[in-house]
């Protein structure tokens, strides 16, 4: 059984690599060349209590979040939130040195601040870890000089206005990777759009299959899994091309198919919400009537 290990401080992960104490006991940037983990075995887990983003290149271990799994040999920046639990294949064989930077944040540093609550809304902390970001040689030097100034700030004497400094350029860290990641998503336009036409097909076959009848309506998290991605990319996904989310797409797809089944059938109400996986048709039809400003049957009325 692999072994999972628990890292609720900062310097508990510095300890783990073999790495001097932090500067800073809530907020750490380490050079990845320098991480080495003291592990005999070459597969293991781990679970933090803090934020990392990682801007690695040449490593020699492949990163796992269940089913998923990405090789960085590249300059990729990922991102690691509170209580994910990480999985880490190394390679004892591999010859290039890894390089890049690590950046720990913990909880505790973000208190009382606009911070604490606004990176909760950046979605690519849960993000897998085959969904991080592809930076080019230019995005990537800017990701970097960000990093270094946090750096620089926290090495220098505390004061009233390092906190207010770091937490400055963390947002503007969010902000570019928000946009890198817009462009990502259009300039893998290819890959996208296979994805949304299995996306589409996984929500044809439910419909079509009678599945909804025996399991309900499909979640979000049933079709990312099937897609092998997870929720928050898919969703990501769908709203850079179609600007709708996961949710909006499950709710047009069911009203677009009881709009057949009332129009092409005799069945009542009750029994196509039934057919479509609602416990009860007034949930049905106050969906019905959301998407489309009538009820089921006015809308059988209207088209009969």
């Amino acid at each position: 059984m692999e072994k999972t290990f628990r890292f609720n401080s900062i310097a508990e992960f510095h300890h783990f690599c073999n790495l001097d104490k932090p500067e800073h006991p809530l907020i750490s940037l380490i050079d990845y060349s320098k991480v080495a983990y003291p592990v005999e075995d070459n597969e293991f887990r781990w679970l933090q209590n803090f934020y990392s983003i990682g801007l690695k290149r040449n490593v020699n271990a492949k990163f796992n979040y269940g089913q998923t799994q990405y090789d960085f040999d590249s300059g990729v920046l990922s991102f690691i939130a509170p209580q994910q639990l990480l999985k880490i294949e190394t390679n004892p064989n591999a010859v290039i040195e890894p390089t890049g930077y690590l950046l720990l944040i913990h909880p505790d540093f973000l208190w009382n601040t606009p911070l604490a609550k606004e990176i909760k809304t950046y979605e690519f902390f849960q993000y897998a870890a085959n969904e991080a970001l592809f930076l080019s040689d230019k995005e990537e030097k800017v990701i970097e000089d960000i990093l270094q100034q946090i750096q620089k700030e926290y090495q220098a004497n505390i004061d009233k206005f390092s906190q207010k400094l770091i937490i400055s350029q963390l947002q503007t860290l969010f902000t570019y990777s928000e946009r890198f990641y817009e462009r990502q998503f259009l300039t893998r336009k290819k890959s996208s759009f296979e994805l949304l036409e299995r996306f589409e097909k996984i929500l044809a076959d439910y419909f079509e299959s009678g599945t909804l009848l025996a399991k309900g309506i499909p979640t979000v998290t049933d079709i990312a899994a099937q897609l092998n991605i997870s929720p928050n990319y898919l969703g990501t996904l769908l709203r850079m091309h179609t600007e709708q989310n996961t949710q909006q797409h499950i709710q047009n797809k069911l009203v677009d198919y009881a709009k057949e089944r009332l129009s092409t059938t005799n069945l009542s109400v009750s029994e196509i919400a039934y057919e479509l996986g609602f416990e009860h048709p007034q949930s049905f039809s106050k969906l019905f009537k959301k998407k489309t400003e009538m009820s089921p049957l006015e809308f059988r009325q209207a088209f009969n």
